[in-house]
């Protein structure tokens, strides 16, 4: 799947709950200013429509340690990405984020 996204701003993504003991919950420091807090239900369908421009880092909050994140990119506006960059990442989400910033820059 891909883990970088990028929509324009107003659009809307659905996350499919495809399979048991996912959700999606954004990254403390990892969206742009003027954010709200999102965190989806364990095992449902989430939606989420942006209209602040910037880049939103999110996890499964069960499996974060394990890698389980992804960057929306919304109206190719790339300028919290030193923020994001200063997020301390665990486990496996540290090698994961560095790359995904690394294609951003």
């Amino acid at each position: 799947s891909k883990k970088i996204v990028k929509i324009n701003l107003g659009d809307t993504i659905t996350w499919k709950a495809t399979t048991k003991g996912h959700n999606v919950e954004f990254i403390k420091g990892g969206v742009p200013d003027g954010v709200e807090k999102f965190k989806s239900k364990i095992g449902k369908d989430a939606t989420f429509t942006f209209t602040v421009p910037g880049v939103y880092a999110y996890n499964c909050t069960p499996h974060y340690g394990l890698g389980m994140i992804g960057f929306v990119v919304v109206g190719d506006d790339t300028s919290n990405l030193e923020a994001i960059e200063k997020i301390k990442y665990p486990g496996k989400a540290k090698a994961i984020a560095k790359e995904l910033i690394e294609q951003l820059k």
